[in-house]
């Protein structure tokens, strides 16, 4: 018997995804026996880990919309972004072969499952049947799929409890993860403490340490609190390539607290090696000449390379080109660390951009009197070199000094700086409100 082919497409622009197919011949409801499901075109996934998704099972009777339907569960599942099909009828039935694409997957975060350890859970995932490679899709029914499995793994443990998945920002990488946090446990941080000797002893540490302490245990926290706090210590104590090891957790018993799931937590912090200052090298500037920038840096050869120093002299360069027009100027430092003298030098590398020149001051919200005090104050004439100083000195106290004496109050001041690249000028627009 011949066999007759048939290709349907699924196309998947947004979700819930959109779906077309052209008319095959046979209605919405006529049957026949499906004899495969077949699925490809994953390069995470196998056929025989996917096919169960399509809720289709050898044997049974199918109709053109069943087909449709498993179409559109593997749209919804989230790590799809494309899904083909196509079907072909024989002398055993209907052979049905579904092609997808994968989508872009997030990192997956493990928030405060402190039961377990990452591999642990991430162990739990891949065995839970559920599609899963160590990553997860940003949307889907997927991700509920893997809250499921991983409240398993605590109903294993004896601990009752939901999980939830949600999308947020590692805050080392500033990249995107999921992350998934187990809800309704109280879990709370009695104590924090630090491997290395110089957060032990910081007074500083000490005094935002209640930021974790007393708070509800989580890793997204401690990790945003390694970068906000722990990490700008080392650095102003040159130890510019200062990390972090796996964070500690565990229960610990407190006297007389009501909390049965107090948590001492430990951050574990790699130091590195302290550094000596090497010296600079500018790269790609054609505004400035090199002798200007280097009367900028307030370090010599051999003292510490004290980070908030060294990123105060990359600010100090930035506002250097703005009060000369480059407002698009970037400056990007690029360390070298030679761990044999234990010194670091930078090559920086700038482009300035074009060269602004003051067009129009558009200013809205005033009365007559207020509009001539600001203009009469304002320190760019028309045609001069746009200094980016002198624009944030007159948004400080310069409209405060202009208005001295009358009679107004503005509860806000919108600004913004209407830049444009071609011609080299900039609009200063002010809105008083």
């Amino acid at each position: 018997m011949a066999r007759v082919a048939i290709w349907l497409l699924v196309l998947l622009l947004a979700a819930p995804a959109a779906i077309f197919s052209s008319a095959p011949p046979q209605t919405e409801t006529a049957s026949s026996r499906l004899a495969s499901v077949r699925v490809n075109g994953s390069s995470h996934f196998t056929s025989e880990q996917i096919a169960p998704y399509t809720g289709l099972t050898p044997g049974t009777m199918v109709t053109r919309a069943d087909l449709q339907s498993a179409a559109n569960r593997l749209a919804d599942l989230g790590c799809f972004s494309g899904v083909q099909y196509k079907f072909s009828t024989g002398p055993s039935g209907v052979d049905v072969q579904y092609s997808v694409a994968d989508a872009p997957e997030l990192a997956v975060e493990f928030d405060n499952f402190i039961w377990f350890n990452d591999a642990q859970l991430a162990a739990g995932l891949t065995q839970s049947g559920f599609l899963f490679d160590g990553q997860a899709p940003d949307h889907g029914i997927l991700l509920d799929d893997l809250s499921s499995a991983l409240e398993k793994l605590l109903d294993a443990r004896g601990v009752h409890a939901e999980v939830s998945h949600q999308i947020s920002q590692d805050p080392a990488s500033g990249n995107r993860v999921v992350q998934f946090s187990v809800e309704g446990l109280d879990l709370t941080v009695s104590s924090l403490d630090f491997t290395d000797p110089l957060a032990k002893s910081s007074p500083e540490i000490q005094q935002l340490q209640n930021e974790i302490v007393g708070k509800p245990y989580s890793r997204i926290r401690l990790e945003l609190f390694e970068q906000e706090h722990v990490l700008p210590l080392y650095h102003s104590h040159a130890y510019l390539q200062a990390g972090f090891g796996p964070t500690s957790a565990r229960f610990t018993p407190v006297p007389g607290s009501p909390s049965p799931n107090a948590i001492a937590a430990v951050i574990a912090v790699n130091p590195g090696l302290a550094y000596k200052w090497g010296g600079v090298v500018w790269q790609g500037r054609t505004a400035m000449p090199s002798s200007l920038l280097d009367a900028l840096v307030d370090l010599k050869p051999g003292d510490l390379a004290d980070g908030v120093k060294l990123q105060g002299l990359w600010f100090r360069v930035q506002d250097l080109y703005g009060q000369h027009g480059y407002l698009d100027a970037t400056v990007s430092p690029n360390p070298e660390f030679d761990k044999n003298t234990d010194r670091v030098t930078f090559d920086v590398t700038i482009h300035d951009g074009p060269q602004y020149h003051m067009d129009k001051l558009v200013l809205s919200g005033l009365s007559i009197e207020g509009e001539r005090r600001i203009r009469a104050a304002w320190p760019i004439p028309e045609g001069n070199i746009f200094d980016a100083s002198a624009y944030q000195t007159f948004l400080t106290t310069g409209i405060k000094d202009a208005f001295a004496g009358l009679p107004v109050h503005y509860d806000k001041i919108g600004r913004f700086l209407d830049k444009h690249p071609d011609t080299a000028q900039v609009n200063v627009l002010m809105d008083f409100e």
